[in-house]
């Protein structure tokens, strides 16, 4: 053997299975043979020894875990980067490896002590030497790899692991020489998995199947074009082949007990540097504030999920809990991304949740200019139904026409700046549009647990529920809509023709003629079939009595229309007495607005059908000005953009008898909104029947 390659291996002298601290050691303390451990790590070191140079460091006692020698440090050169162990149980080991690599003659760094990396565990080098694949997730940190690409000046590439069964890097991904790379794509999540396609060709990529990786085959050491793992199926070992490379199976099954294999029992101490190799990471870190309620509300909890959830990583640096139950708490995150677009995802949402920079880090909005109408720059910051602010020349200024999915817009005036929040179809060339996540602000009611459950339109709490008691929410609903119209507030009705079908088109006329609606946005549809019915008795062509079809009742719906038509539009097919009962015709009567927006399915349509569907928007969103409560009764598609127009802070309540619809349209993140799965046509009856009982009206208190 004339190979340079060494690698370093510690006897299994004291070890065992001691302790828990991975999904492969439970069940397993005590559990090992000594003898079969010392059999199976002296095959490796022979298989090894035949292809390379092994040196050893002494075994310790009370450390049992020192044999997976991959997690003593990285070595790259003459440096390398000394272990901080995750769990406790391991912390020992870090003295040991750290005497012996100074015995060598290497230069160790040393990471902070509260932040964990694993060593060649979690970071593991192109074997072309090109770069540095590093992991985190589990038990490296991600703010360790700055720290690793400044220390061994080389480009890392961070890869987030989300199997907790491959808690290392090195557990589900093998570099190999030639530029090949072993690997189960499930381990990582996605944007690690496109950052690894944009990395290896896909003729190098050797993705394996599940029954392979808990076999641990990318638990591997690769020399040259030798392979040495655990065990590999026949299928993996014809496409290693295919490749150039040779397998060597050597059992180690007692080693998988504790989750290691050949790769985990092994560090290659011989890691040679290229010298047009320089530091590069891409690792992005940001410090922000969060403040409210943040424990009985889960706040805090949802704060750090959503980093974690998108690929960050996160630090609580400070946290002050309010004293009282009414005291707010507060809380400093160090946030930490993979890359840029990565952290401007994490900040966008946290945002949404009401983060803010701290006072010092605070800086202007960046703007960029529109430079063609309609087209908005690229990263330009989406918006949501907050309130919003922007910072511009150091001052922050509210956004006005606060909408979902729509760019903020700056606009210059005489009397100061304008922020307003755009579709894109209305950016004009001579504004401005904020892009990326910096300098921009939600602003979030600070409200606890029993603040919300005191108010009135509490629901119990905001989301979907089949199972909740649908009398309880009509009375509350109810509730609301008397207080409403008692003081002069408004309520918009979005209903599709699910209304009419049900037997819902009477309650719904009745909340329009008693003044509980002061608009009402719809399609095609609903007013068609709604007419139909007060009409012609029927729905679709069944006898709304009877529950019966009607011969030649298919055709009433085009004759509806056809007549409307000839009376140029439903109002003056009222006026003229054409049109008498109806929630079309209570609309008129009573001169509530409503919109119809067209659609490519639709019959006719109506004179007064939209089909436009930017003026239907408009007319929409016109309507849905200064509304206090929106009650979405089965329709979906109308009922979605109503939402992505509506702004927080107005009420919101979704009947649908269908549990997805209704989910769909009541999570939007606030707390105002409330989904029902039930019958619309029951709803209705059961809102009339509690409005009834509410024979006194809602009394305002007065200022005194």
């Amino acid at each position: 053997m004339t190979s340079s390659i060494r690698f370093l291996m510690c006897p299994p002298d004291h070890y065992d299975v001691d302790y828990v601290i991975n999904p492969w050691m439970e069940g397993n303390i005590h559990k090992s043979s000594r003898d079969r451990a010392v059999d199976q790590w002296q095959k490796l070191h022979h298989v090894i020894k035949d292809h390379a140079i092994v040196d050893l460091v002494q075994p310790e006692k009370g450390v049992p875990d020192m044999v997976f020698t991959a997690n003593a440090g990285l070595v790259l050169g003459d440096n390398v980067v000394l272990s901080r162990f995750y769990h406790k149980e391991r912390q020992g080991e870090e003295p040991y490896f750290k005497a012996w690599f100074e015995s060598q003659g290497y230069t160790v760094y040393e990471l902070p002590k509260d932040l964990p990396f694993e060593g060649a565990g979690d970071a593991l080098l192109d074997r072309e030497g090109r770069w540095l694949w590093a992991g985190y997730g589990f038990r490296s940190e991600l703010d360790s790899h700055p720290y690793i690409a400044k220390g061994l000046d080389i480009e890392v590439i961070s890869l987030r692991l989300m199997d907790e069964r491959f808690y290392h890097l090195d557990t589900c991904f093998c570099p190999l020489s030639g530029g090949y790379l072993l690997y189960y794509p499930p381990a990582f999540d996605s944007y690690s998995n496109r950052m690894i396609e944009m990395r290896v060709a896909p003729e190098k990529r050797i993705a394996i199947a599940e029954a392979d990786a808990v076999n641990f085959a990318c638990n591997a050491v690769n020399i040259d074009s030798v392979v040495i793992m655990n065990k590999a199926s026949d299928n993996l070992k014809q496409r290693l082949a295919k490749a150039g490379f040779q397998v060597l199976e050597t059992p180690l099954t007692e080693f998988l007990k504790a989750g290691g294999a050949a790769k985990c029992l092994t560090l290659r101490v011989t890691e040679p540097v290229r010298s047009e190799v320089t530091a590069n990471v891409s690792v992005e870190s940001r410090t922000i504030r969060l403040e409210g309620h943040l424990l009985d509300t889960g706040l805090i909890n949802r704060a750090l999920d959503l980093i974690v959830e998108n690929s960050g990583s996160f630090q609580v640096l400070k946290f002050n809990l309010g004293e009282q139950r009414q005291s707010t708490s507060t809380a400093e995150v160090k946030v930490s991304a993979p890359s840029h677009d990565v952290m401007e995802s994490i900040i966008s949402q946290l945002i949404d949740l009401g983060a803010v920079d701290l006072p010092q880090d605070e800086r202007d909005a960046k703007l960029e200019p529109v430079l063609q109408a309609g087209v908005a720059p690229d990263d330009f910051y989406v918006t949501t139904i907050y309130p919003t602010e922007v910072r511009i020349n150091g001052e922050w200024v509210r956004v006005q026409n606060q909408r979902m999915d729509g760019a903020i817009a700056i606009k210059r005036m005489a009397d100061g700046i304008l922020a307003r929040c755009k579709l894109l179809r209305d950016l004009e060339v001579d504004e401005h549009v904020v892009v990326d996540v910096q300098g921009i602000r939600t602003i979030r009611k600070a409200e606890s647990r029993e603040q919300r459950n005191a108010q009135e339109f509490s629901f119990m709490s905001a989301g979907v529920s089949s199972e909740r008691r649908v009398e309880l929410v009509v009375e509350q609903v109810a509730w609301e809509l008397r207080k409403i119209r008692d003081q002069g507030g408004k309520v918009v009705v979005t209903a599709g023709p699910v209304v009419i079908h049900t037997g819902g088109g009477e309650h719904l006329s009745r909340l329009i003629r008693e003044g509980y609606v002061q608009a009402l946005l719809g399609g095609n549809a609903i007013a068609v079939h709604d007419m139909e019915q007060n009409m012609m008795g029927t729905s679709l062509g069944v006898d709304m009595q009877r529950g019966v079809a009607v011969r030649g009742g298919h055709r009433h719906h085009l004759k509806v229309i056809n007549m409307i038509r000839r009376y140029g539009n439903i109002a003056k097919a009222v006026e003229q007495g054409a049109l008498n009962s109806g929630v079309m015709y209570e609309c008129v009567r009573a001169g509530v607005p409503f919109s119809l927006a067209g659609s490519i399915r639709d019959d006719g349509p109506l004179p007064d059908t939209q089909m436009d569907l930017i003026k239907a928007q408009q007319e929409y969103a016109q309507l849905l000005q200064g509304a206090d409560m929106i009650l979405m009764l089965s329709s979906m598609l109308h009922s979605i953009g109503v939402g992505n127009m509506t702004p927080a802070g107005v009420k919101m309540v979704c009947v649908d008898i269908n549990p997805a619809v209704v989910t769909k349209l009541s999570d939007r993140g606030s707390v105002e909104s409330v989904g029902v799965v039930t019958d619309v046509g029951l709803f209705l009856s059961l809102l009339l029947q509690q409005l009834d009982r509410l024979t006194s009206p809602y009394h305002v208190a007065q200022m005194v």
